[in-house]
């Protein structure tokens, strides 16, 4: 396991020292929730104009459980396992790019911008991919402001990882509990 913790600390060393000063803004807008609310309105509008009222409620409530669940569970990890972020490594804090100005609670396994974005791309793209095929773009998304995460110095990369594939599996599994609920209410 051992392994596996330096290796995932050299591979955040190395995508963390790919940045540079004239991109730091740009990533610290990619990594600031509110950059992307234009996308979330968006979203919702799409979700309005596809779905009848009483489902787009519904689909409204369990888009809030999700990211509810999403970022709690991420809390619960951080805790439980107590996986300092890079930021507040000392041995490495040293020798990293940190670029942003909070570096955020104390541990950071795992990421819960990786999580809730993989999550929202994952239910959106179930539930609206139907109408249009250009949503599976919201995974790329969701990979850009994960990366932010390891750009300003705050998650390793196995952080993301594990918050990516917790993402999918909980949109994933939102999405199906409303199909299913739908479903009854027919």
């Amino acid at each position: 396991m051992e392994t596996l913790f330096d290796l995932d600390k050299s591979l955040f060393v190395f995508l963390n020292s790919l940045g540079s000063k004239p991109f730091d803004l740009l990533w610290l807008i990619v990594t600031n929730k509110i950059s992307s609310f234009p996308l979330y309105i968006f979203l919702l509008i799409y979700l309005f104009k596809k779905t009848e009222s009483k489902n787009f409620n519904l689909t409204i409530l369990v888009i809030a459980l999700l990211i509810l669940f999403t970022d709690q569970m991420s809390n619960f990890f951080k805790i439980y396992f107590e996986r300092l972020r890079p930021c507040h490594n000392e041995d490495l804090n040293t020798y990293i790019r940190i670029v942003k100005e909070g570096c955020g609670g104390l541990y950071g396994f795992f990421s819960a911008h990786a999580a809730n974005s993989f999550a929202i791309a994952t239910f959106f793209y179930f539930k609206l991919n139907k109408y249009s095929k250009h949503f599976k773009y919201l995974f790329i998304w969701a990979l850009i402001v994960s990366y932010s995460r390891i750009y300003v110095g705050v998650h390793y990369p196995i952080d993301i990882i594990f918050g990516i594939f917790f993402g999918i599996f909980s949109g994933y599994v939102f999405y199906s509990f409303l199909s299913i609920i739908n479903k009854k209410i027919k």
